[in-house]
C-alpha cells in the first residue's frame, strides 16, 4: 500500500465516520436545534440534511471498498464538501462566528477526501 492509499484509507474513514456521527440531526439533538436556529435553518430541513450526509459517508465507503466506483466516491465528497461550504455561507450569513470550526471541519476533510480519490 502506498503512502496516497493509506492516505485514502485513513481520511476517507475519517470524513464517513465523521458524517454518520454528525448525522444526529436525525435525532433531533438540542445543540442542533439551537445551532440550526440561530443560523436560520428551519428545523424542517434537518431530517434531509442527515441524509444527505449518510448518504454521502455511504458513497464514501463505496467508492473507497470497490475500484469500479471510485466516481461515486469522489462525487460524494464533492457533495458532502458542498453541503459544508452552504453550511458555512450560513453561519457567516448569520454571524454565528464562534462554532464556524465544526462545518469547516467537516469542510476540509470532506475536501482532502476529493482531492485523496481524484489523485489515486
Amino acid at each position: 500500500m502506498t503512502g496516497t492509499q493509506l492516505a485514502l484509507l485513513v481520511v476517507t474513514l475519517l470524513t464517513a465516520a465523521a458524517n454518520v456521527a454528525v448525522a444526529a440531526d436525525l435525532a433531533g439533538a438540542r445543540f442542533v436545534l439551537a445551532n440550526s436556529a440561530q443560523v436560520g435553518v428551519d428545523r424542517s430541513w434537518l431530517p434531509w440534511l442527515a441524509a444527505l450526509k449518510l448518504a454521502g459517508a455511504a458513497g464514501l465507503l463505496l467508492g473507497l471498498f470497490d475500484a469500479a466506483l471510485r466516481p461515486l466516491g469522489a462525487a460524494a465528497a464533492c457533495g458532502l464538501a458542498l453541503l459544508y461550504l452552504g453550511a458555512l455561507a450560513f453561519h457567516l450569513r448569520a454571524r454565528v462566528l464562534r462554532n464556524l470550526a465544526f462545518p469547516g471541519f467537516y469542510f476540509a476533510t470532506a475536501v482532502a477526501s476529493l482531492a485523496l480519490a481524484v489523485s489515486s
